[in-house]
């Protein structure tokens, strides 16, 4: 396979950036830790600013109602990231790829048009939050925080450029600080046992609380980090074509991807749930006090201290140059896979930046601006995931790789009760 200079650009360090001799795949359980990292990546978009936004509504408004929204989501992204990477190891290639080289031109240019919509609302997310912080932090304006938010991204996303293990590094660093910042919080908040037994019974408290389980199936299902997963799997694992051949080499090199998939994404899960039980036990009650990232902060402040808003505040500044990174990055992907076509990461940068930046000048309220970005993410899944279900399962494009039987049938069920929780909502809305 020939890459232009052009798809060169855009591809992942490590897939273009391979070594001539690539690592052996490593054996035992000390030589499977070096292979972590691709998951971290893509965990940092499941505590992005949107996450914020939608778990402390939920918690504030509907108390533990909804943490079992949060546990099922976790649980339906561990499969999905699992899959995901596990095509990128397979094949070689990302999802956005295989989808054009498989699919027909005109289903290719729909699945762009919706991923693009999908990265728009990312953006959104990231930049309002990260402006959000700065402003709390130190005051600055929000259209100059959602600036600067996008320029640290930018330099972050530079990391690339030195391989795959510097900028993995960054990411998994402040997705530390995030959950640092929450365990701190979560000491102070403390936890109802019983409140948490109760909101692991799955229901609902009427069609707000259906909105926010929505937003929080898209805020934690991330649609545009299973294009991304996909694309840092390749070449990230050594000599993946001959390891691969045998059962004991795809079951050393699964069990690598696996534990990457279990770790990170139960540390976002655990993040998550945190932000809910917190809400929970602090604005039961007062919702209306806490309607927005900034009435959470002050919130914070009263009841726990200027410790835990520090704590509040960093998190969010971090959750936002981060997650904003990795979007920029899955924006690229996108547009890489399924056009073959690339333009310079500034000028994509400033299109995605533009909604972002037009609902701070204009003085719209960021959080429900984070909230409703969150319900767009959750109608943008199944066109990720159906896909992903479908090329993991052909054997003649998998291999020995291939899902088992129960791994699409579980799929299907978690791609199905997405849809049927997207159609709800939306016949909800107009009958209403």
């Amino acid at each position: 396979m020939y890459l232009s200079k052009t798809e060169a650009a855009v591809l992942p360090t490590t897939l273009v950036g391979t070594p001539k001799t690539p690592p052996p795949v490593p054996t035992g359980r000390r030589r499977i830790w070096p292979m972590l990292g691709p998951a971290f990546v893509a965990a940092v978009a499941y505590v992005d600013p949107g996450n914020f936004a939608t778990n402390f509504s939920g918690g504030a408004s509907f108390g533990y109602t909804l943490l079992w929204v949060i546990v099922a989501a976790n649980l339906m992204a561990m499969l999905i990231q699992s899959l995901t990477a596990k095509l990128g190891l397979a094949t070689g290639r990302d999802l956005a790829t295989l989808c054009r080289e498989r699919l027909p031109r005109p289903v290719t240019w729909g699945l762009w048009v919706q991923a693009e919509a999908v990265a728009i609302a990312t953006d959104l997310a990231e930049i309002v939050g990260g402006a959000v912080a700065l402003n709390l932090l130190f005051g600055v304006p929000l259209p100059i925080g959602g600036l600067i938010t996008a320029v640290v991204a930018f330099v972050l996303l530079g990391a690339q450029s030195r391989g795959h293990r510097p900028f993995e590094r960054v990411i998994t660093g402040l997705l530390l600080v995030i959950g640092a910042g929450f365990a701190y919080t979560l000491v102070g908040a403390g936890v109802d046992l019983g409140g948490v037994a109760g909101g692991m019974v799955p229901t609902f408290d009427g069609p707000e609380s259906l909105v926010l389980a929505t937003g929080i199936l898209g805020a934690t299902v991330m649609p545009h980090v299973i294009y991304v997963h996909s694309a840092l799997t390749p070449g990230r694992y050594g000599d993946v074509v001959t390891a691969g051949r045998t059962h004991e080499g795809r079951s050393r090199l699964l069990r690598a991807q696996r534990i990457d998939v279990l770790l990170a994404m139960g540390m976002a899960g655990l993040v998550n749930a945190a932000m809910l039980v917190i809400a929970a036990q602090l604005f039961t009650g007062s919702a209306d006090e806490v309607t927005s990232l900034e009435g959470v902060h002050a919130g914070l402040g009263d009841q726990l201290g200027t410790g835990a808003a520090l704590a509040f505040a960093l998190a969010l500044l971090a959750s936002g140059f981060a997650s904003s990174s990795v979007g920029t990055h899955a924006g690229q992907v996108v547009m890489a896979g399924f056009l073959k076509r690339h333009i310079p990461v500034l000028a994509r940068r400033l299109i995605t930046l533009a909604p972002a930046l037009a609902v701070l000048v204009l003085g719209g309220d960021p959080t429900t601006a984070l909230v409703w970005s969150q319900v767009v993410l959750s109608f943008g899944i199944p066109f990720a995931l159906v896909p992903l279900l479908w090329l993991t399962s052909r054997r003649d494009l998998m291999g020995g790789w291939v899902n088992r039987r129960v791994t699409t049938a579980v799929g299907a069920v978690v791609a199905a009760l997405i849809i049927g929780l997207n159609a709800h909502l939306l016949i909800g809305f107009v009958a209403g």
